[in-house]
């Protein structure tokens, strides 16, 4: 295949806000693939490269210049092919051999593939939120149901291995991907809830309501001697937190997957500002701040896959796996109960409780009703789309945010207001370090960011607005912290803000 179809393709789906449209056109590049073209162009349609990364960072990138040729004549073979030989540049020279690889690849592309290349290589194409709508195309290119192709996903956590088992091998296929331990699956996700009544009241057979920690999310695997840790974006930190791997390797079990959250804890017992936390996740070295686990959900257990159990059982085979390191819990309590166990958690520094469904699966990657988040504040993650100068006292920083939803339909994440609240001088000033690092474009006012950095905002509400794009617009929002944890596709969506505006 020529690789300006897929670049075609990939302008078709950014050019329309309908779903289905961007369906239809993801339908048909995949059905004319070769077997050997499915991982690449479907890696390349999500926003990133089959090597993951490959050396070349952005000041590479637009520091390369290749003139564009008039005629499309790459094929998608010729760009794997390029992009393979820069990721195995290594050694003395390996900066210069990136480089040059990089111009003969640019010079051989079009203006519109430079530009789409530009894109998947500077990170800027990466849009998780159009994972759901690949999804859907990967499954009607290949005439199956969407369930097994989502499930193949998560469990897999790559999107190209399952459209080439689907393309491939069909339904059969889909269904050899199973939990494997050591390798990470997507987490399930929660969905807030009005007020803690509208959610016990939403679940007929009964609920756990847990403490919702204001902590960083794990998943932690161990077969026999071996452990492997896990954040929320699958990234694996073992190395960094020894005293978790000591835990995990001590408990009374052979093979066990467990989900939960960790956080550092004061000598009083409270837990520490979230970013102390995560300041562990990126150590080279063991520190004297501790981490603490606590488990929520048990999904395997000595050679049993429990994802597919109601949360009843799986929660029966995390008493028996991590006796002593639960989450606090209640099962099946009344709206007193719940409300006290809300307080409590509350008291003792937490962000509040989650409400269960304690005869749901476990859906992996998937952002449900079954699981609903309890909190007194409104809080949105949202993505940074730019900053602009300050002026003032905030002369020479990056200052007021702009802020964007995810667009559940796969789109560029969807302007819903700025701000400038809650910003400390250390904020400011990492702001304006980091920022640049994530630069698309800049003007006389604005460093506009690619869509990559997650924050955490808080606000009274949500009004109508016809000044942003999202015609609506946040009420005295500002910075609560950012969310090194999360990544774009795990901001809350353009549906979630209009929910608050209902509210």
């Amino acid at each position: 295949m020529l690789f300006s179809t897929v670049v075609d393709a990939s302008r078709t789906v950014a050019g329309t806000r309908s779903r289905r449209a961007k369906s239809d056109a993801l339908r048909a590049v995949l059905e004319a693939l070769a077997p050997d073209e499915v991982e690449p162009v479907v890696s390349w349609l999500s926003g990133e490269l089959t090597q993951g990364r490959i050396g070349v960072g952005w000041r590479t990138i637009v520091g390369t210049d290749a003139s564009p040729v008039d005629s499309s004549s790459l094929t998608v073979a010729d760009v794997q092919e390029a992009t393979d030989l820069i990721a195995r540049a290594s050694g003395r020279g390996s900066a210069a051999l990136r480089r040059e690889l990089l111009a003969g690849l640019l010079g051989r592309a079009t203006d519109d593939e430079q530009r789409f290349l530009v894109q998947v290589l500077g990170g800027e194409l990466r849009q998780g939120a159009l994972e759901g709508v690949m999804i859907e195309a990967i499954a009607a290119a290949a005439g199956l149901p969407t369930d097994p192709v989502r499930r193949a996903v998560m469990l897999s956590g790559r999107l190209p291995d399952a459209a080439a088992a689907a393309l491939d091998g069909g339904v059969d296929a889909l269904a050899a991907f199973r939990l494997e331990v050591g390798r990470p699956v997507r987490p399930m996700l929660a969905s807030p809830a009005a007020s803690l009544e509208s959610a016990l009241g939403e679940f007929d057979s009964g609920v756990s309501v847990e403490y919702k920690l204001d902590g960083a999310r794990i998943q932690v695997h161990r077969n026999g001697d071996r452990v492997w840790v896990f954040t929320r974006t699958l990234r694996d930190i073992t190395g960094t937190v020894p005293e978790l791997v000591e835990l995990v390797a001590g408990l009374p079990v052979h093979s066990v997957v467990l989900d939960g959250e960790t956080l550092a804890l004061t000598d009083a017992g409270r837990p520490r500002p979230f970013q102390e936390t995560m300041s562990r996740f990126g150590a080279t070295s063991t520190r004297e701040l501790l981490l603490h686990p606590y488990f929520f959900d048990c999904l395997h257990v000595d050679g049993e896959d429990l994802l597919d159990l109601p949360l009843s059982t799986r929660l029966q085979a995390l008493d028996r796996a991590a006796p002593g390191h639960r989450i606090p819990a209640l099962h099946r309590p009344d709206a007193a109960a719940a409300g006290e166990h809300l307080e409590s958690a509350l008291s003792e520094g937490h962000e509040g409780v989650m409400v269960k469904a304690l005869d749901a699966p476990y859906a992996a990657g998937r952002r449900g009703r079954t699981w609903q988040k309890v909190k007194p504040e409104h809080t949105l993650d949202l993505v940074v789309l730019g900053a602009e100068w300050g002026y003032g006292r905030r002369t020479g920083y990056l200052s007021n945010l702009h802020l964007g939803a995810r667009d559940p339909d796969g789109g560029p994440p969807i302007m819903v207001g700025k701000t400038f609240k809650g910003l400390t001088d250390a904020l400011l000033r990492w702001q304006t370090e980091e920022f640049p690092l994530h630069e698309s474009h800049r003007d006389e006012h604005t460093v506009h960011l690619r869509p990559e950095l997650v924050v955490e905002i808080e606000l009274d509400g949500v009004q109508t607005s016809t000044r942003y794009p999202g015609g609506l617009a946040l009420r005295f929002a500002r910075v609560l912290r950012y969310r090194p944890d999360k990544a774009a596709a795990d901001a809350d969506t353009i549906d979630a803000v209009r929910a608050l505006l209902r509210r």
